[in-house]
């Protein structure tokens, strides 16, 4: 540790991760009792299937696989019994040929022709039964033509043992040649560490290949075992959820010649967004990896597995390297392939961090517009560009166009009716005729006919406030003569 301090200087910094829950000021909780795990750290699913009833016929149907999934000693025991059965039945059915024909009491007289020669008790016909299975052929006990029943057991012979052979040791071949020690070879760290990579909260664990052989095609998942309850009250024990480590970007896709770390960015989409040093202390999960690929050297698949439970996930720890530059080469040390170090990083959940950014920042209106809906990014926008646009108004003005300060937006926000919220008694005449175009309610428009109707059209603007005259041209004439097309349409119209 004294060496980490050098290197990283000022910023390394003591991380407690331990489940004592130091840092937090408050008592340690009690030490939880370490529980069943569902996969192994070597792989193995701690899974048995009971009470099958009568669905155990299935294993008879498919034979040959529940002999190679059997054990190596019930494989070498059923090997051995098997061949012995067959060789006891064989040698017992041409020992029963010998005796009906009565060889058995003239084996000696040579003016007799048995049905196999030098067959006389059944040591002798065993040993006739192992010469003609293994083809030894020594000579001296053979078949001869005057037994036609012999013949008949011969080819009968022939043709079990060929079925006998190829079950047998093509079973013991299977076995042998599984992949599965081809995993022994494959390793996952110890420990998988939750820090900051990239200025994004992490999960990672780091896996790698001791042998030369690549593994081709090389593919990771992960898994998320936890038990929850819907909200319909349905209890799912071991729910199973996706860990994205990067099949979106292709990360998933391996090329493992040295040791790889694979990381789990935790966002909105992971199911670890809540998760929190102080939380993790007291959740039950458990992570399973699933390490895939295609041996190199026997083109079979090899399947790798191991799982993380919440307690060999280390907050705020980081790996040490392992790769150096040698001459010529580059160097893996596997001494510190499961080391980790401590580093600064946050104890709050992702979570945490957004809540706490969000009400902290004093713009609040471009957060309300992250929202996935369309319409409502639009009216956000809409919302920015015409609070702009109505502070280059005069104030008067802003208050006639609210937050629709342009003519063209004026003239949209008056087709409805509802939203018509104007104050006409504190502008100008003039200004008052513009505003009055249709969509405003009924009784404001009878409210105001009578002082329109009054008013000459043909007034000069120079009436107006300077700001306003410089907002319609700054000429004489009619003020309307400025307005949009359909706006001037519209005002025509309505005085005609």
């Amino acid at each position: 540790m004294s060496a980490l301090r050098k290197k990283f200087g000022d910023d390394y910094q003591v991380v407690t991760t331990s489940s004592s829950g130091s840092g937090f000021n408050q008592p340690p909780p009690e030490k939880k009792k370490k529980r069943q795990r569902f996969v192994d750290k070597n792989g193995r699913c701690n899974v048995q299937h009971g009470n099958l009833g009568g669905e155990t016929s299935r294993y008879l149907s498919d034979l040959f696989t529940t002999l190679v999934d059997l054990k190596w000693r019930w494989n070498l025991f059923i090997f051995i019994l098997t061949y012995t059965v067959a060789w006891l039945f064989m040698a017992s059915m041409w020992w029963f040929i010998a005796y009906i024909r009565g060889d058995l009491n003239r084996a000696h007289n040579d003016k007799y022709t048995p049905c196999v020669a030098n067959v006389y008790n059944f040591p002798s016909a065993f040993l006739f039964f192992i010469e003609t299975e293994a083809t030894i052929g020594y000579g001296y006990r053979y078949i001869t033509d005057k037994c036609p029943e012999g013949i008949i057991l011969f080819l009968f012979q022939s043709i079990l043992g060929s079925i006998v052979d190829a079950f047998l040791i093509g079973c013991m071949f299977i076995k042998m040649s599984q992949p599965k020690k081809r995993a022994e070879t494959l390793m996952f760290s110890e420990h998988a560490v939750i820090s900051m990579r990239d200025g994004k909260l992490t999960l990672m664990f780091r896996v790698g290949n001791l042998r030369n052989s690549h593994m081709v095609s090389a593919q990771i998942r992960c898994k998320l075992l936890k038990s929850r309850q819907t909200p319909e009250g349905e209890f799912l024990p071991l729910d199973q959820l996706e860990l994205d480590v990067g099949f979106s970007t292709g990360a998933d896709q391996l090329f493992l010649v040295s040791p790889l770390t694979i990381c789990h960015v935790i966002d909105t989409k992971s199911p670890f967004y809540d998760l929190s040093q102080r939380s993790m202390q007291t959740e039950q999960f458990e992570i399973v990896v699933i390490l895939e690929g295609i041996v190199e050297t026997t083109g079979m698949t090899c399947q790798a597995r191991t799982s993380y439970t919440e307690d060999e996930v280390l907050w705020g720890h980081r790996f040490f390297p392992v790769i150096s530059l040698e001459e010529g080469f580059f160097k893996v040390d596997y001494s510190q392939f499961h080391a980790t170090f401590e580093v600064p990083t946050t104890p709050y959940s992702v979570k945490e961090q957004e809540e706490a950014l969000l009400l902290s920042s004093p713009l609040m209106a471009p957060s309300l517009c992250n929202s996935g809906d369309k319409n409502s990014s639009l009216d956000c926008l809409q919302t920015l560009e015409d609070n702009d646009s109505t502070t280059k108004l005069p104030t008067k003005l802003q208050k006639i166009t609210g937050r629709d300060g342009l003519p063209k937006k004026l003239l949209r926000m008056s087709s409805t009716t509802s939203e018509m919220t104007y104050n006409f008694g504190e502008l100008p005449m003039k200004l008052q005729r513009i505003s009055s175009v249709p969509g405003v309610s009924d009784d404001k428009q009878a409210g105001k006919a009578s002082k329109i109707s009054t008013e000459p059209m043909s007034k000069s603007v120079a009436d107006l406030p300077p700001k306003l005259q410089r907002l319609a041209g700054g000429g004489g004439g009619r003020m309307d003569g400025h307005l949009p097309p359909k706006l001037r349409k519209m005002n025509s119209d309505r005085f005609t």
